[in-house]
């Protein structure tokens, strides 16, 4: 499974990409927004800091003409862009032909079944469903990756589930259970996941009975 950052903080990218369990970033404008006023060079160094991760990278255009010429640029940054797109069906056509213009696309704001089969059908190479989106309202986000995954393996699509809008540990233990391809993850929740209460208790159990012996130096 793809751990992919959801930020644009270059700073901490390059303190978690260290960690070696990140494969890209998934950006978007209110991410960019908090960069400064050049988001182009800021999406050029996230992509010279991860060079095999994928980099999602969201349009902000919204008229099928410029939203095609504008993937394409934000595709020429670097190879290792993914072009992020709505699941709105004022930009079916366009991802069709971005498709087959070879672009990268991750498919954002997928909320249903239906609309995930609609973009595997073109071939987008990421869906990006928003688990806590559906959280918001009530309705059990995370069912809906299981959905994708089985509707993924019946019919043989090659399109990968990325699990967006995560809000917490439980997210991603569904996202993980569920079979997702990838997931996403804001900084903060990312911490939470990396710590657990009985292992920094064990921590310091090992550590109060070694100090017991009284060695200053192991091996010697």
């Amino acid at each position: 499974m793809k751990l992919f950052l959801d930020t644009a903080d270059r700073k901490a990218i390059e303190k978690w990409s260290k960690t070696g369990i990140i494969d890209g970033v998934t950006t978007n404008p209110s991410h960019l927004s908090k960069e400064g006023s050049n988001p182009q060079q800021v999406v050029k160094d996230i992509c010279q800091m991860l060079p095999h991760g994928d980099i999602s990278v969201e349009i902000t255009e919204t008229t099928q003409k410029s939203v095609y010429e504008q993937a394409h640029a934000i595709a020429k940054i670097a190879t290792n862009v993914v072009v992020k797109i709505p699941c709105h069906v004022d930009y079916y056509e366009i991802i069709n032909q971005l498709v087959k213009d070879g672009i990268k696309i991750n498919v954002t704001l997928v909320f249903t079944l239906i609309q995930s089969t609609f973009m595997a059908k073109l071939g987008v190479k990421y869906i990006s469903p928003f688990v806590g989106r559906w959280d918001d309202i009530d309705v059990e986000g995370g069912e809906l990756l299981f959905e994708i995954r089985s509707m993924f393996d019946r019919y043989n699509y090659q399109t990968e589930l990325l699990a967006a809008s995560l809000r917490g540990v439980r997210h991603l233990h569904t996202a993980i259970l569920a079979g997702a391809d990838a997931v996403t993850l804001p900084i903060d929740v990312l911490e939470k996941t990396m710590s657990h209460p009985l292992t920094n208790q064990g921590m310091d159990k090992f550590l109060t009975d070694w100090q017991k012996l009284g060695i200053k130096q192991f091996p010697q």
